[in-house]
């Protein structure tokens, strides 16, 4: 069981736009910086920091794939935060409009 503490953390993080946008695409697949770059059409180290962050919150890790790094949700072991994951918005749309999608 996660303590409130925990909990306050988690959804001050998720209360960003931005950062609950890389979450809600965390949960269609892994991906790597260059590809929510692209897709969010914003700045790589943007990108990064809201990843940071995510990271620092335990919502998301990283795993190391040659000279890229992808991304990917963390929350398996936190319901409260799986069920909330689980009610945001399908992301496939905006996911199938990047042809692209891809560091290798």
């Amino acid at each position: 069981m996660s303590t409130i503490e925990e909990l306050s953390e988690w959804l001050k993080l998720l209360s960003d736009k931005t950062r609950l946008t890389i979450v809600a695409l965390l949960k269609e697949k892994e991906m790597c910086v260059c590809d929510i770059v692209d897709i969010l059409e914003t700045t790589q180290p943007n990108v990064s920091q809201h990843l940071r962050k995510l990271k620092l919150g335990g919502l998301v890790q990283e795993t190391r794939r040659s000279q890229w790094i992808y991304y990917s949700l963390n929350v398996a072991d936190k319901p409260l935060l799986h069920s909330i994951v689980e009610q945001l918005p399908c992301m496939q749309e905006r996911l199938e409009a990047r042809t692209n999608l891809s560091c290798d």
